[in-house]
């Protein structure tokens, strides 16, 4: 496989284009890095998007595109030794004990069904979070912030914009962290990740940006493009009133005047990604099937993504 493209194209036009990376668990963050290394090995440079926006798996993500080259990340996941599965791990890939994940996602599951709408659901996800918490001996969150620093090129927050989401697991409020907000970079990701027991940040507390919206496209609204990546294919979890899905965002960003695309995993990849994500013997495929998804619509994302119109 190769990873040098032949010829990169990067956006310069300020504010024009924003390039969104959902969630996905383990497996969603090596598909991620393989679409955007197919996309540049094919001659399109995404990574010079004016706001990127990165929830859970995706926040990982972010902060490795926005400082590191995309064929270099792409080649770390190809070269890894392989991990068996002696333990769940975490969205990007490290180790976590926190528990099976079907429990996990029985447990949320059960949250969404008690709840009324997305807001309770937020505050009953943040109230099993702490409670789980209060079991715990605490000594998880250093292991899991080493865990998240150890996947980031730097620990400095990129020059260009990117938010990485999270919500507060004390009141239920979203919360998006950038630069600007105080907090390391690695302590943002950590919190964006952590989607069963709540991460520490000063007197805060916080839980997994994707409760949410798995990929928080909405945030880029004011984009003329918007460029969405979403492991999970667009799916959800939620009753579809709730407007949780990728669909609502996207027609949210289009009724202000984005153009949006999307990529998801196609047919022959689907199996890696929902109850597999956390799996990390599949990080390679996962990554080799983003990479070869990238290559094949870099021709087709070109136009949309480097044409120039005025701001919506």
């Amino acid at each position: 496989m190769s990873t040098t493209p032949s010829s990169r194209v990067t956006s310069t036009t300020a504010g024009q284009r924003a390039l969104v990376l959902g969630g996905g668990g383990s497996t969603g963050n090596a598909w991620l890095i393989g679409v955007i290394a197919g996309l540049l090995d094919a001659g399109l440079d995404v990574t010079g998007a004016d706001l990127v926006i990165g929830t859970s798996a995706g926040s990982t993500a972010a902060a490795q595109v926005t400082s590191a080259a995309p064929p270099q990340l792409l080649s770390d996941i190809l070269s890894a030794a392989p991990q068996p599965r002696t333990a769940p791990v975490g969205p990007d890939g490290g180790r976590v004990r926190t528990g099976p994940a079907a429990d996990h996602l029985a447990r949320i599951s059960t949250i969404i069904a008690s709840a009324e709408d997305a807001a309770d659901m937020r505050r009953k996800m943040g109230k099993a979070a702490v409670d789980l918490d209060a079991a715990s001996d605490g000594s998880w969150q250093p292991r899991w912030r080493a865990t998240v620093a150890s996947r980031l090129p730097s620990q400095r927050w990129p020059e260009r914009p990117m938010l990485i989401t999270a919500v507060d697991a004390d009141t239920g409020e979203p919360v998006v962290f950038d630069r600007d907000r105080g907090v390391d970079l690695a302590d943002a990701v950590a919190a964006s990740c952590s989607s069963r027991l709540p991460y520490r940040i000063g007197e805060d507390r916080y839980i997994d940006g994707g409760y949410r919206r798995n990929e928080n496209a909405d945030l880029a609204a004011g984009h003329a493009r918007v460029l969405v990546l979403s492991p999970l294919g667009g799916r959800t979890l939620h009753p579809l009133d709730w407007g949780m899905h990728l669909a609502a965002q996207v027609d949210e960003l289009r009724a202000r005047g984005s153009r949006v695309e999307t990529i998801v995993p196609d047919s022959s990849s689907e199996h890696l990604f929902g109850a597999s994500a956390m799996d990390p013997t599949l990080r390679p495929p996962a990554a080799r099937a983003g990479f070869h998804q990238g290559r094949v619509l870099a021709e087709q994302l070109t136009e949309f993504w480097l044409s120039s119109p005025a701001r919506p």
